[in-house]
This record gives structure tokens, sequence and C-alpha cells, in this order.
């Protein structure tokens, strides 16, 4: 044939993919646990399971997750560093409610052109995320999807694993009525319910570069990147506090996760007005015309992490958290005889 087609004619840049390998090894390498083998580039994640040995019975506890269409209001807003710290705050959190400690993470950037500095920004995030966590970025993937997605446009999914000992897992056995329900403070609406908030911003024609009440950019306030958890709930569990429960508060908010921590013939009594609502949520609430039963639905409204204890230890539990830097809210109760529901009163 008189021309040839190149794989840089296609739209794939192999420089640009070799430049963002580059630009993101020492935020990697900042991550790594004393377990992690090799470097960065090899064709498989490595690290070490000898440490496995100081647990009777360790059960490896395994999360996936994305950012979801937040990365659609970063991309807007022009603000690439903190979706990562999002990324591995979705999946650290959620395996942590059994009690699980995260030990390495893997991260998959897809987007339609590579661009090895915005690449940096967001493996960059990432990197901070593990470091909040705890746990060692190990490996991924930076693919260009050319005609499949648009140029500017990225998407992350992560992976994470982590272990417990199995007569240490948090599984709500010990549940009983009169247990206090506990809520650690979120950063804001976290990384869920971001469709409706950019239909709000559309149908509503809001100015992401407004000031909201005084607490800065309206844009910057919706990205404040999700509160990772990992660290005083980890040294709580060591210190021999002993929680009952927890749960993730994500999508479908209060209602839809605190009842996934309960046992059978158990409610989770809430109180909504036992904690503050971050000025971001109030306002996307209000924009939106939502009803207190459709806001509990579909945001956190402030409540990033939900503990169960019992209540001769709320004090000690309590203290715990705030000496670590969270801000902490007696949210509600357990009551027995229910169908493992969330009620409000």
């Amino acid at each position: 044939m008189a021309d040839h087609i190149t794989y840089s004619d296609a739209g794939v840049d192999i420089d640009e993919g070799a430049a963002a390998v580059d630009a993101i090894r020492a935020a990697v390498k900042s991550t790594y646990r004393p377990e992690v083998i090799g470097d960065l580039g090899g064709f498989g994640g490595l690290f070490s399971a000898r440490e496995l040995a100081r647990y009777d019975d360790p059960i490896l506890v395994s999360g996936t997750d994305g950012v979801g269409t937040k990365l659609a209001l970063a991309q807007a807003y022009g603000k690439h560093d903190t979706v990562g710290i999002d990324l591995v705050a979705m999946c650290v959190n959620d395996i942590l409610c059994c009690g699980a400690e995260p030990l390495f993470f893997l991260d998959y950037l897809a987007t339609g052109k590579l661009d090895s500095a915005r690449a940096a920004e967001v493996i960059g995030g990432i990197a901070e995320g593990c470091r909040q966590a705890g746990c060692a970025l190990i490996g991924g993937e930076m693919a260009e999807h050319p005609g499949v997605m648009p140029a500017e446009d990225y998407d992350l999914a992560g992976f994470c694993v982590g272990v417990v000992d199995r007569a240490r897992m948090v599984d709500g056995r010990d549940l009983a009525a009169g247990d206090v329900i506990l809520g650690l403070a979120s950063s804001g609406l976290h990384s869920n319910g971001y469709s409706l908030v950019r239909r709000v911003i559309k149908e509503r024609k809001l100015d992401l570069r407004a000031d909201l009440e005084g607490q800065g950019e309206l844009g910057a306030l919706l990205l404040a990147p999700t509160r990772i958890y990992v660290k005083p709930v980890l040294a709580a569990l060591a210190a021999g506090l002993p929680i009952k429960a927890m749960a993730h508060i994500t999508g479908g908010g209060i209602t839809n996760n605190l009842d996934r921590c309960l046992r059978p013939g158990f409610d989770a009594v809430v109180d909504p007005a036992a904690w503050p609502v971050p000025p971001q949520i109030r306002f996307i609430v209000e924009q939106a015309g939502l009803s207190p039963e459709e806001a509990l639905a579909t945001f956190n409204r402030g409540i990033g992490l939900a503990l169960v204890v019992a209540p001769e230890v709320v004090d000690d539990v309590r203290a715990h958290f705030e000496a670590a830097g969270e801000q902490v809210y007696c949210i509600g109760y357990i009551e027995a005889g229910g169908a493992q529901q969330v009620r409000y009163v």
C-alpha cells in the first residue's frame, strides 16, 4: 500500500504514555509499604503476604468502585487533583466497615486523549488518598480510548485489598437494643449524587465560581474530596474500643446504607436534627426542591461514616475520634423488633 497507518495516527500516543508514567513515579513510590516488592512498570503489582502470619485467621477483604459523574464536575471546574482521593476513599471506606486494614490499591484511568500533566494530577490525588489510608499503590493502567471517549474526557476505577482477623471482624453480631449510633462528619457530598447535582447546576444555571455563603466557590465546595476514615477507625479498634457495626454512607444516603450493617429484627432510629448539614449539601437540596425524606435517601447530609457502639463506651469512642480530628455526633440508636430498616424521628 502507498501509505501506512501508525498507532499515533489512530490516536494513541505512546510517548505521552511514557511521559505520564515518569510524571507519576515519585507520587506512587511515596505510598509504598515495606511489603511492596519491585517497582513501577512491572506486569503485576507484588505485595508480600508474610505479614499475614501475624493474624490467627486472616480474612482478605476486597472492594472496587469509581468516582462517578463527579468527574464531569471536576472537568468543568478544571480541578483534577482531588478526584483521586475520592477514588481511594470510596474503596477503602467500604472495606473498613468490616474492620479491614487496606493493604494495597490499583487504579484504572481511561481517557480520550492522554495528557501526561493532567494524568499526573489525577494519579497524584490517588497517591494522596493511599497515603491517608496507609495502603500502597502497587499498580494501575492508563488507557487512551480515541473515538470512544471525547479527547478531554476521562473515567476512573479503583480496586483495593485489605485484611482483618476473623475474630476481630466488625459484623454487627453483637447488636443490641439501646446501642448508640455515632456519626462521623463528612467533608461534603463525598462522591455520590452528582448526576442530580449536575442537573441542578444546568437547570438553575448556577455559576461554579460563585461564592457560597462566604465558604468559598461553589465548584470547590462541591469537589471537596471524600473523607478517609481508615486511620482513626483502625486506631480505635487496635485500642480495644468495641465498635459493633459500621456503615459507609454513600449513594442512597443514610436511608439505604445504615440498614446494611443491621441484623434482622433491629431498626436504626435516626434524628436528622442531631448534626449540621454542610452548606453545599443544603444548597443543592434547596435548589433541587427535595423533601427531607428524598434528601436523606440521596445525599449523606453531613455524615460520612456511622458507628454503632454500646451506650457505656460512647464517651470513650467519642473522645478517641475527636482527639483524631473527627467531628462526632450522636445521631440515633438501635431498636429491637424492627424490619432491618432506618426510621427517622
